[in-house]
């Protein structure tokens, strides 16, 4: 007990709940942007790579969990998977992307096929995303062991 006590601690600190039994509530969001891609794979692979990926590593989100690109094996269609810690860290992420310098290449780039939202997600998280038709769903049971 006095082990797992610790983990949880450790975990809290470092912001993220330990979620040890089955069907706890989660905060947690998970967001997926799927588009197709419109610039040159080389363009486009030294563009996630070296500005955007760069760019959102370099705002040091304390809650944003994971931001991470995915690409067909024919590098026609990109997908971007971001996790965050829960509604509140995904809106912060949406805000800062909306204010940032790469917002304004996205489109040069990519057409956004789709967007989908896993997870509690609060009313202005909801009022962003609906902007870009996304699918939400909310959160109901399972695990998470972060």
């Amino acid at each position: 007990k006095c082990i797992l006590w610790f983990i949880s601690i450790v975990n809290q600190i470092e912001g993220h709940i330990f979620m040890g039994k089955l069907n706890t509530k989660s905060d947690y969001i998970l967001t997926i942007i799927q588009c197709s891609i419109k610039s040159s794979p080389d363009e486009f692979q030294k563009w996630i790579k070296d500005r955007a990926s760069k760019y959102v590593f370099e705002l040091k989100e304390e809650k944003t969990i994971s931001y991470e690109w995915h690409l067909s094996d024919d590098n026609k269609d990109a997908t971007l998977v971001e996790a965050f810690v829960d509604s509140d860290a995904a809106v912060q992420r949406f805000k800062n992307h909306a204010e940032s310098p790469i917002a304004s290449e996205v489109l040069e780039h990519v057409n956004i096929t789709s967007v989908y939202c896993f997870g509690n997600a609060k009313n202005d998280l909801v009022d962003i995303l609906s902007a870009w038709g996304a699918k939400i769903q909310s959160h109901y049971c399972g695990f998470n062991h972060r």
